[in-house]
């Protein structure tokens, strides 16, 4: 196979190619591509090859081909494009990468925003919830759309999750004679059916709730909604975040999430990460849904259903919460050590002997490192004639470390 070059095609046509690329298709035997692309050179003298969704034909051509291949693409090759499933299948000697101005950076350039800290999602693949994951994790993104995840379909998850605080444009067919570009909001999505060739870009304005929330460990338990006692106490949770050791990168998951207080306080500790917050019970569920919203957990997905079965599609954890276990300890330790890394955390609050003598027996078994604090709380009454001390029912913080 002789060196491919991959070239990237504007936004403008014809004219938006370097006069390098058009040297070099010039140069080519054949030249490879979309049918929109190819459509921009119908005096090329060479072989034309339309690309499919076949990718697997094409990178079996390119073996097989001894004469000058140029594959054109939209935009830069290697953002969002062909160029990475090329270098995942074939050595990167072999290409070379000649990119143009992409979609998302014409948009931009469109409505005359700066987009050095934009955040870029593709729906395809990633499916409209992981999308939706991105887009609300921060505060200036641009998404590439598709057929089913649709700027209004997105807009629809961000409203049910109560985050409507962005303002958005629609940029349909860039560089066509039917471009259009639409400044609304998340709600005026909703009605727009929007082209198939399309970026939505979304810039958050406001907070839609939490507004004043200063992201801090230690939130006093009466901010939380939640069935009373179901709810990891400030100074347990603490201890707990501390026990686990998150770095800002991690995939947690917090089995029997309560109020979700766990995970939301995880979520400003890591920036880059995944929560995902595994709940069974009906108002439990209510709960944690208005506890997300108020306090903009941006990293956290809600997982509705009973452990061990619903922790089969999730992610691997590098670090896992158990706050309750709905009798299913066993199986739930089971299906966690299955998926753990070496080096990965298990903690565990139990608030019985059983839970506790239970827990260490499976670690120990397994070949775990455990340590057990006993964590003590005792706070003074509010609003008495007396500084009184309540106290609370020791929890024991079980901190698991797998070999």
């Amino acid at each position: 196979m002789k060196s491919v070059h991959v070239i990237g095609a504007g936004v403008e046509g014809q004219e938006g190619f370097s006069g390098r690329a058009l040297e070099l298709i010039k140069q080519a035997g054949v030249l490879m591509g979309g049918e929109r692309q190819l459509e921009l050179f119908p005096d090329f003298g060479g072989e034309k090859v339309a690309i499919g969704n076949n990718l697997g034909e094409v990178v079996e051509r390119l073996k097989k081909s001894d004469r000058r291949v140029v594959i054109l693409a939209s935009g830069d090759p290697l953002f969002f494009g062909i160029g990475r499933y090329l270098l995942r299948n074939l050595p990167d000697e072999d290409f070379e990468f000649v990119p143009n101005v992409s979609s998302v950076q014409y948009a931009f350039a469109k409505i005359k925003v700066p987009w050095d800290d934009a955040v870029s999602v593709s729906a395809h693949g990633r499916g409209l919830k992981g999308a939706v994951d991105r887009i609300v994790a921060n505060d200036k993104v641009a998404v590439l759309t598709d057929e089913r995840n649709t700027p209004a379909a997105i807009a629809a998850e961000l409203l049910e999750r109560g985050r409507s605080g962005y303002a958005a444009w629609l940029c349909e067919n860039l560089g066509g004679d039917d471009e259009r570009i639409v400044e609304t909001d998340v709600k005026g999505l909703l009605e727009i059916a929007a082209a198939p060739l399309n970026v939505l870009i979304l810039i958050k304005e406001y907070e839609a709730a939490g507004e004043g929330y200063v992201p801090a460990l230690g939130i006093p338990d009466d901010e939380f909604a939640t069935i009373k006692k179901l709810i990891t106490k400030e100074e347990v949770r603490a201890v707990s975040l501390a026990k686990l050791r998150l770095c800002h990168d991690m995939t947690l998951w917090d089995v029997g999430a309560g109020s979700g207080s766990v995970s939301i306080e995880a979520d400003h500790l890591l920036p880059n990460g995944r929560i995902f917050a595994v709940e069974r019970n009906e108002q439990c569920l209510e709960h944690i849904k208005g506890n997300l919203n108020k306090f903009n957990a941006r990293h956290v997905t809600l997982v509705e259903g009973e452990a061990p079965a619903c922790l089969e599609t999730l992610p691997d954890p590098d670090r896992v919460f158990i706050g309750g276990s709905g009798g299913n300890l066993y199986d739930i330790l089971q299906a966690v050590d299955a998926r753990l890394p070496a080096d990965g955390r298990v903690v565990l609050n139990a608030v019985t002997l059983d839970t506790l003598t239970a827990a260490n027996e499976f670690f120990d078994n397994a070949g775990y490192q455990v340590e057990v604090a006993t964590v003590n709380i005792a706070r003074t009454r509010p609003l008495t004639d007396y500084k009184m001390f309540e106290a609370f029912n020791p929890v024991f913080v079980v901190t698991a470390v797998k070999e």
